[in-house]
């Protein structure tokens, strides 16, 4: 089982590397690795679970958080209408978004990020994704609202792209035309 302590933090140099594709069909080790991902997610969202581990509640989590510089993510929040997202993908990829854009009112965090960062993070109103879950289907999900922005977080990850880089620098709380806000 995955801890706070498998989680590379901020400034280690695989959470700047561009992350290899995975070999279809992935070995077994892949696979470990991302059932381990999804694994991490969820029990980080038990409250039990979380405090029993000392895990910090994440909705989102990618290969390279553990140091494994391999194209995988795992997904599992709650979209507005409260139905549950939660994938575990192989070599995901936006393959088409909106022209609108969407950014999280209270801002990003993430797990390999200790300290609060302020800022709005631009992001895609509305995403397109597709990927090879666990048992080796093809699927192709479109996302909108927190689940769109939590998928664009985890594949940045995959591309050595930080939450914070999207931030503006001079005025991290600039307005940002055609965005609407997203409540977490």
């Amino acid at each position: 089982m995955l801890t706070m302590d498998d989680i590379v933090r901020d400034g280690h140099p695989v959470l700047r590397k561009v992350a290899d594709e995975v070999t279809m069909p992935p070995s077994q080790e892949d696979t470990a690795i991302l059932e381990s991902l999804i694994e991490y997610v969820k029990n980080s969202q038990d409250p039990e679970i979380a405090q029993r581990h000392g895990l910090r509640p994440g909705i989102g989590l990618a290969a390279p958080q553990i140091n494994v510089s391999k194209r995988m993510i795992a997904v599992h929040v709650a979209d507005q209408n409260n139905n549950l997202i939660s994938y575990a993908l192989f070599n995901p990829k936006i393959i088409s978004h909106s022209v609108e854009r969407s950014y999280l009112a209270a801002g990003e965090g993430c797990l390999s990020v200790d300290e609060s960062i302020p800022g709005y993070v631009p992001r895609y109103a509305r995403v397109t994704v597709k990927g090879i879950d666990l048992d080796g289907n093809e699927v192709k999900i479109r996302l909108k609202g927190l689940p769109a922005i939590v998928f664009q977080h985890e594949i940045d990850h995959l591309n050595g792209i930080m939450f914070y880089d999207h931030i503006n620098k001079i005025d991290p709380f600039a307005d940002i035309p055609d965005a609407t806000p997203v409540e977490r």
